[in-house]
């Protein structure tokens, strides 16, 4: 509850959204979208990056750092390394495959 893993995040009217700090009064009338609302078939190009990258290891955190990873490619297609490394700086992953889901993130870029 306290937003510091952003193993949670969510879209809440297109903008990612800690839903461990989202009240639910705040989000009357509007659109959420969850890890499983992003693509009904997992045909996001930032999902296929991530397994053809190899991301995942425990699973902890990749909800949360696949919509992360997905608000920063609807916001900028073409980031920056720089640019995904802070977008991403919000999300912790344990088990420290921080360097595959910058290459993942670079990938959906060009692939999409």
């Amino acid at each position: 509850g306290t937003g510091l893993c952003g193993a949670c995040m969510v879209h809440i009217d297109g903008k990612r959204a800690y839903a461990c700090q989202t009240q639910v009064s705040e989000i009357a009338g509007k659109s959420i979208t969850t890890i499983e609302g992003l693509s009904p078939d997992s045909s996001h190009p930032i999902q296929k990056a991530w397994l053809a990258e190899r991301v995942p290891q425990c699973g902890y955190c990749q909800s949360g750092q696949i919509m992360s990873a997905a608000d920063l490619l609807k916001q900028n297609p073409r980031p920056t390394r720089e640019q995904i490394v802070e977008h991403m700086s919000t999300n912790i992953c344990r088990c420290g495959t921080y360097q595959r889901i910058v290459r993942a993130v670079e990938r959906a870029a060009r692939e999409a």
